[in-house]
């Protein structure tokens, strides 16, 4: 396999993984009244993992393979 399979491998693990986290049963899991540093839960974990998937995509986009060492 060469390094452009390989990253289009991991970015669609990394989409399978948004659509776990961004789906119900993960979600409802953080649908309560509490809060964290003053922003509802729900809220905090949606920006978390936001924020988790985009750096996760920026180091697959960014890894250098084996060829390009």
């Amino acid at each position: 396999m060469d390094n452009f399979e390989i990253k289009g491998q991991r970015l669609i693990a990394l989409s399978m993984l948004g659509c776990l986290l961004f789906n119900y049963p993960v979600l409802a899991l953080f649908n309560s009244p509490g809060r964290v540093l003053g922003i509802p839960v729900l809220y905090a974990f949606i920006f978390a993992a936001w924020v988790l998937l985009i750096a996760l995509m920026a180091l697959v986009v960014e890894a250098k393979g084996p060829a390009d060492r």
